[in-house]
């Protein structure tokens, strides 16, 4: 899609769909690609139908805040202002339930503690309760290629976003919450932001990544 002059890939799942969070293949080492992550899922029978890198992670692609698979906490929640962009508060949780799908502010999240199966702390919010971030500016020159997620007011939709030009954080901010009329989003990376979307033709290729998101679907 088009908005404010610059060009974004836009992927959807709906809740009671299949999208997940990938991170460390069954012997325990980071998966770190997307063709990885379909050779691990070939065993169920399945595919992604997309997926994204889908939070910040460290040198040896552990993730840098909060993190949850298959309802399993391997991370701890950061609750503590720092450095970069991920300590840019309000920073916030992608979380997946079983109703659907919420992007909380991290101390709200840490007060409500909501029951995830799958999670991914970063930062910074994009755009919280229809406000965006404060820290933003609109003239920022400050501009990257920027991926993030934002959630439906009623918690059945995300979109995953990626830009197709380097965009600063206002701007990407004001595509979820003008263009895609999202009350809340967060960002995930600016730095190695990757799609792979075979119908829009997207097959990103870089360095391994820590966390990733995918939408899960049969083979055939």
């Amino acid at each position: 899609m088009e908005f404010d002059e610059a060009r974004y890939s836009v992927c959807e799942a709906a809740a009671g769909e299949d999208l997940r969070l990938f991170l460390n293949g069954p012997d325990g080492r980071p998966l770190g690609t997307f063709g990885a992550v379909q050779a691990q899922l070939a065993s169920e029978g399945k595919r992604l139908a997309f997926a994204m890198n889908a939070g910040m992670y460290h040198d040896d692609r552990r993730p840098v805040g909060y993190y949850v698979e298959q309802g399993q906490e391997q991370a701890p929640l950061q609750r503590k202002p720092g450095p970069g962009n991920f300590g840019l508060h309000p920073n916030g949780v992608f979380c997946v339930t079983a109703e659907g799908f919420a992007v909380i502010e991290t101390l709200a999240f840490d007060a409500a503690r909501p029951e995830c199966l799958f999670a991914s702390q970063s930062g910074p919010m994009l755009v919280l309760s229809g406000a965006i971030h404060p820290k933003f500016l609109p003239a920022s020159p400050s501009v990257n290629i920027r991926n993030g997620v934002g959630v439906s007011s009623d918690g059945r939709r995300a979109f995953f976003v990626i830009s197709d030009q380097r965009v600063n954080f206002h701007r990407f901010a004001r595509l979820f919450r003008d263009g895609l009329n999202l009350p809340n989003a967060l960002f995930f990376d600016g730095t190695i932001s990757r799609l792979y979307a075979p119908e829009l033709g997207r097959d990103d290729f870089g360095l391994p990544m820590g966390p990733m998101v995918g939408l899960v679907v049969p083979s055939n």
